[in-house]
């Protein structure tokens, strides 16, 4: 099976082939947002395992509160961050009548607020609403092997039903990484993306 394995990853690589993930709404918490939700000295509840080492979807849900409505039973990835951040779609913050920047994870600042709410609490979020940008996340051998260095921008084509070609994605690479692409349910359903699905690295 092992061979089997590595046979198909060798043929991924050679084909410039990476799989495409979709990531729908969710909520990275700090401890202390987490805690002001959930109650004092409570943890996240581990639901299952992501495909990136480490990450977790937890069991507990928030409330997304914006001004034009909310989305209720919206996601919690886990571990704790150091800082709360909400990832959306563009037709979330439609909906939630809210305006959030494209961006990096992790570049929040200056970014949209909305209310959380859940069973022990709700907190108000100033800033750390966004609209992640698109990116792939790849080992340094994967990236080695693709031709690609942390932080360059690449042209991907999705292999779907309906061909789209994704420009400038960001490129991530750190040794505890699964060769991943993300986006967001927008671009997914754009793209007819359904299944499993792969994505061709142009150049």
């Amino acid at each position: 099976m092992k061979q089997i394995v590595d046979t198909v990853l060798e043929s991924m690589i050679r084909g410039k082939l990476i799989q495409i993930e979709v990531s729908a709404r969710h909520v990275h918490l700090s401890q202390g947002d987490f805690e002001r939700l959930f109650g004092v000295g409570k943890a996240m509840t581990f639901q299952r395992a992501l495909s990136q080492p480490g990450q977790f979807l937890a069991e507990e849900r928030v409330t997304l509160v914006g001004p034009r409505g909310q989305l209720e039973r919206t996601a919690i990835l886990g571990p704790a961050r150091n800082r709360t951040q909400i990832e959306l779609a563009y037709s979330d913050c439609r909906k939630l009548g809210i305006d959030a920047p494209l961006r990096e994870s992790g570049d929040t600042a200056g970014s949209g607020g909305l209310k959380l709410q859940a069973a022990g609490g709700q907190i108000d979020v100033t800033e750390g609403a966004i609209i992640a940008r698109n990116h792939m996340h790849l080992t340094p051998e994967g990236a080695d092997r693709f031709g690609l260095v942390d932080k360059q921008r690449v042209d991907v084509r999705v292999l779907s039903e309906r061909l789209m070609t994704f420009q400038n994605v960001t490129v991530r690479v750190n040794p505890a990484f699964r060769n991943r692409m993300h986006i967001d349910m927008d671009e997914a359903n754009a793209a007819g993306i359904s299944g499993f699905t792969l994505g061709r690295i142009l150049g």
